[in-house]
C-alpha cells in the first residue's frame, strides 16, 4: 500500500506524538460515521502507545452509531461541558479529526482555540485553515478521514496492534462516508484496506445492518411521507428538493439520525444529478442544508456560494439563517445558477412551472 506521508511529514508527526502524554481528540458538530469512526480508531492507536486519550465531541452522534465499541466513553460537550473543559485544559496535544477549520466545532471552538496544546489536523475536506494547526495531514483526495487514519496507523507500524473494535470503527467511517462505497471509492487501495480490516475480524454485514437497518417504524413512515408528499423535481435541471419542518419531525417522533440518507434517495430517479434537503434545525433557528450529487457536479461549490457551507464534490452541506420558505427560494436560485453544470434538457422551464407540472401529474395519478 502506498505510504500516505513523505519521510519529512512522517518524522514531523512522530515528533509531535512522542512527547504527548494526555491527548484530546475532537471532531465536528453533528458527528457522522466518519467523524466517530476515525476518532475511535485514532484513539485506539494512541492508547496502544501508552497515551492517555479522551474523545470529546460537540454534541451526540446519531442513535445508529451508538453500537460502536467505545462510543459510551465519548464526552459530549453539550452535556458535560465542565468535564470537557477540564480534559482539554489538561491535554498536551489536541487532535482535530474530520473538519478543516475550528469553526466546525461551533460551541467548542473557543475552548479549543484557548488551549495551549499544539493542534494536529487529520482530515479530507477541501481548503483547510492551515494556520490553526501545528501540523496538518490533509488529503481531500481520500475517501474519508477514517481511511487516512488507517493509512497513518499502517505507516506508523500500528496495524498489528489494531484490534477488532478499532477496525470496525474505521470500516464504519469509510462505509458511511462513501455511501457504502458507491462514491469517492474508485481507488483500488480502498479495497486493500477493507481486506486488511477484515483480517482483524470485522463483520461487514453486521456493521451494515447496525447502521442502515436500525431505524424505528416512525422513521420508515417519515421516509414514505417525504417521498410522496414533499419531494419536488426540476427535471429539466436534473435536480430534486424536499423540506422537513419541526412540526413534521414532531409528527413522526423524529430522533437524532432519522434524516440520515434521505437526501440520497432522489438520486435513484433516472437522470437526476442533484438532490437538496432543507430541514429546520430543532435547536437553533436555522435551516440545515444537505446536498448530494453524482458524477462531476460540484456540491461543494454550491454549498459555499449559496448555503454558507462546503464539503466534498458529491456530498456537502451548510445552513441558512432564514425561514424555510426563503430557504426553498434560495435553493431553487442555486439550481438555476448551476444550470450549465447540471446539464439542461431541451424542455427547460422554471422551477415553479416544473413543480406545478409535477403536482398536476400527482393529482392526475391520484384521480
Amino acid at each position: 500500500m502506498t505510504d500516505l506521508l513523505s519521510p519529512k511529514d512522517l518524522f514531523a508527526l512522530i515528533e509531535l506524538l512522542k512527547p504527548a502524554k494526555r491527548i484530546f481528540i475532537c471532531a465536528h458538530r453533528s458527528p457522522d460515521g466518519d467523524a466517530v469512526g476515525s476518532c475511535l480508531g485514532w484513539a485506539a492507536y494512541l492508547r496502544s502507545l501508552g497515551k492517555s486519550v479522551c474523545i470529546c465531541l460537540p454534541n451526540p452522534c446519531p442513535d445508529f452509531l451508538k453500537w460502536l465499541p467505545g462510543e459510551a466513553d465519548i464526552v459530549y460537550h453539550d452535556r458535560r461541558r465542565l468535564t470537557a473543559q477540564r480534559l482539554l485544559k489538561g491535554a498536551d496535544l489536541v487532535c482535530c479529526l474530520d473538519f478543516n477549520t475550528l469553526s466546525r466545532l461551533q460551541e467548542m471552538e473557543t475552548a479549543v482555540q484557548r488551549s495551549k496544546a499544539p493542534r494536529l489536523l487529520i482530515d479530507h475536506h477541501l481548503s483547510p485553515d492551515l494556520e490553526q494547526f501545528a501540523l496538518a495531514i490533509s488529503h481531500p483526495e481520500k475517501s474519508s478521514t477514517s481511511e487516512i487514519v488507517f493509512r497513518l496507523i499502517h505507516q506508523l507500524g500500528g496495524y498489528e496492534a489494531l484490534d477488532t473494535a478499532a477496525a470496525s470503527a474505521l470500516y464504519c467511517g469509510m462505509m458511511t462516508d462513501t455511501g457504502c462505497f458507491t462514491y469517492a471509492s474508485n481507488d483500488p487501495e480502498i479495497f486493500e484496506i477493507i481486506s486488511l480490516l477484515m483480517r482483524k475480524g470485522i463483520d461487514r454485514d453486521r456493521i451494515y445492518r447496525n447502521v442502515f437497518h436500525n431505524y424505528s417504524p416512525d422513521r420508515l413512515r417519515l421516509q414514505g411521507y417525504l417521498l410522496y408528499e414533499k419531494l419536488q423535481f426540476h427535471p429539466s435541471h436534473r435536480a430534486a428538493l424536499f423540506t422537513l419542518t419541526r412540526e413534521e419531525m414532531k409528527r413522526f417522533h423524529f430522533i437524532r439520525g432519522d434524516a440520515e440518507g434521505l437526501v440520497n434517495l432522489p438520486l435513484q430517479v433516472k437522470g437526476m444529478r442533484l438532490s437538496i434537503s432543507l430541514r429546520e434545525d430543532t435547536e437553533r433557528d436555522v435551516v440545515r442544508v444537505s446536498l448530494r450529487s453524482v458524477d462531476d457536479f460540484p456540491c461543494n461549490l454550491m454549498a459555499e456560494r449559496f448555503f454558507n457551507g462546503g464539503g466534498h464534490l458529491n456530498a456537502s452541506g451548510g445552513e441558512l439563517p432564514f425561514p424555510l420558505e426563503e430557504a426553498v427560494k434560495i435553493a431553487w436560485r442555486a439550481v438555476e445558477a448551476f444550470s450549465n453544470e447540471l446539464g439542461l434538457t431541451p424542455e427547460e422551464t422554471t422551477p415553479t412551472a416544473q413543480h406545478e407540472t409535477h403536482t398536476a401529474q400527482q393529482e392526475t395519478h391520484t384521480a
